[in-house]
């Protein structure tokens, strides 16, 4: 009968939680745009995006997925925002566990000597033992807040989006890892397909180059001509290494990426055999809302900044505790725990601010303004997705159109660079001709080759834009 009144005080207390003051979120309303723009209209497709896709069938180059695969597993960034979210986790259980009564238990067993020549010496009669025990065991019932205003449920409320957002932080950097290991894959292998350019054109011009030696000695060609051929021999030599470099410090970067050490990477299908989907369509804009994470994070980061409003305002009213015992406490631990010599404690307290100067206006005042710049930044965000969803888009598209072009002179500088040699060995034609067409040709080979990389990329970045793999 003696434990009704800290029932009674408990079912009270859960009665009182029903008020939770500061504003309930509600999402803001953006204006998107009816579609994204680019230079081809996209209403044929407007209900399905590429971005529905996975990674992995995305990216078709079976080396390029292991890679991924990798990265996603040891990449430093990665497994830190991984951390990020288990941290993110554990704290909203500390803060939700605030909400509920905490109980523990504890005693203590102490053992006295008196002694009978103190500043008052007693005879024995008054003191029969001189060893004595004295034992106490608790049972702290109770340490509760009373959540009236709701103080520690916006609280909760609060630590539960900051753990969306981070676990959303970790859906964006998984996002942006995979594009940073395809765009690097694929400079590696622009860059290995430009090595596979340069020396098959040194080879060409040492063979031009001994051409024009033979028939400098049977007095045809001029030390001019020599000189000119040389020329073309260096500089296709001296791209080479430059090229090496630039392959190995690709290489070096991918790895890293991957959480390894400097070395070597595999590689798969050559540049001209990546393949894509041959439609990107880019879906809804609206759908961004909801399929990439960074926006996704930006509003779990505005939910909490909105909770922190009510934790703050809560701070003007009350603050209502209670704490209890139950325990025993004796001389004698054969009788700690009968009934005369049970204790209990039952104790309510109110504590209500008078006077802050300003302290809790200004609290208010400050989760206000940082709600307005999350809320700022939420919507920052969201522009800036459908701006990069439009350059990626427009860039796709006309890097498609550059290609095709840049393809067609290459084709003709070939058919050109024949010729001429043709007709200079013929002796029909100066060697002039020759040696600016095998120079025209080289270097639009090169531009050929950037374009296609440029061309993959663009994908890779629409792709990330869309928020792709993460619906």
């Amino acid at each position: 009968m003696k434990t009704y009144p800290i029932v009674v005080a408990l079912f009270i207390a859960f009665l009182l939680t029903g008020c939770t003051v500061g504003p309930n979120y509600q999402r803001p309303v953006v204006q998107t745009p009816q579609s994204s723009r680019s230079p081809e209209p996209q209403s044929a497709a407007q209900a399905e995006s590429v971005a529905d896709l996975k990674w992995f069938e995305v990216f078709k180059d079976e080396q390029l997925q292991e890679l991924v695969r990798t990265a996603l597993v040891q990449n430093y960034d990665l497994r830190d925002a991984v951390a990020r979210v288990h941290g993110a986790r554990a704290n909203l259980g500390i803060v939700r566990s605030n909400q509920f009564p905490q109980v523990d238990a504890g005693g203590d067993l102490q053992f006295r000597r008196t002694s009978r020549d103190g500043s008052l010496p007693l005879p024995a009669t008054f003191i029969p033992s001189q060893n004595r025990t004295f034992g106490e065991a608790t049972l702290n019932l109770l340490s509760f807040e009373v959540d009236i205003w709701g103080r520690l449920r916006r609280a909760t409320e609060a630590a539960r989006a900051n753990l969306l957002d981070a676990e959303e932080n970790r859906k964006a950097v998984a996002t942006t890892l995979v594009s940073d290991v395809a765009s690097a894959y694929f400079s590696l292998r622009e860059l290995d397909y430009e090595l596979e350019i340069s020396k098959r054109t040194l080879g060409t011009r040492q063979s031009s180059l001994e051409l024009i030696r033979n028939r400098q000695g049977g007095g045809v060609a001029t030390l001019l001509d020599l000189r000119q051929g040389e020329q073309l021999v260096y500089t296709a030599s001296e791209t080479i290494p430059a090229l090496q470099q630039e392959i190995e410090q690709t290489e070096n970067r991918i790895t890293l990426l991957l959480g390894k050490n400097p070395g070597e990477v595999v590689r798969g299908r050559g540049l001209t055999e990546q393949e894509f989907p041959p439609e990107v369509p880019t879906g809804l804009p609206s759908a961004l809302l909801e399929r990439r994470p960074d926006i996704r994070a930006a509003e779990q980061a505005l939910v909490a900044a909105n909770a922190q409003i009510g934790v703050a305002k809560a701070a003007y009213f009350p603050q209502i505790s209670l704490s209890g015992f139950l325990g025993g406490q004796s001389t004698q631990l054969a009788t700690l725990f009968n009934g005369p010599h049970s204790a209990w404690s039952f104790v309510p307290q109110v504590t209500q601010p008078i006077f802050t100067a300003g302290r809790l206006k200004s609290n208010v005042r400050l989760a206000e303004a940082e709600r307005e710049s999350m809320l700022i930044q939420y919507e920052k965000v969201i522009q800036t997705a459908f701006t990069e969803v439009s350059n990626a888009l427009i860039a796709h598209q006309r890097l498609r159109e550059s290609r095709v072009q840049q393809e067609a002179l290459v084709t003709a500088l070939q058919d050109r660079t024949r010729l001429a040699y043709v007709r200079y060995t013929g002796g029909v034609d100066t060697q002039l001709n020759a040696l600016d067409a095998d120079r025209d040709l080289f270097q639009a080979e090169l531009a050929l080759s950037q374009i296609r990389l440029n061309e993959l990329v663009s994908v890779v970045q629409l792709y990330k834009a869309l928020g792709g793999g993460w619906q």
